[in-house]
């Protein structure tokens, strides 16, 4: 049972990289691929680390993964809010008399 909801984890981690890979590939915003690539690490530290480790969560290579995948995480987010404060602000709208 734990095998499959394992598997069932490690899917939908992989889907959400797809999405967040999509929204990457029409914004062009690196904050998009940072999770995309996070949760793909997710998925696969899922899938992988089950089937060589097993359930023993005592392993180092159970949580290495997790903390790349959580790095990145917050790398995109540091990255978001300091692009954003380089870009000059939008000019103010033109007032009519």
């Amino acid at each position: 049972m734990q095998a499959v909801l394992i598997g069932g984890i490690a899917t939908a981690c992989l889907v959400a990289g797809l999405f967040f890979f999509r929204y990457w590939r029409s914004s062009g915003d690196r904050f998009f691929l940072f999770f995309a690539l996070s949760f793909w690490i997710e998925g696969a530290q899922r899938f992988v680390v089950f089937q060589i480790v097993g359930n023993d969560e005592a392993s180092p290579f159970y949580y290495l993964p997790r903390l790349i995948a959580y790095g990145l995480i917050i790398v995109a987010i540091i990255d978001k809010n300091r692009s954003s404060r380089r870009s000059p602000p939008p000019p103010p709208p033109a007032r009519e008399p």
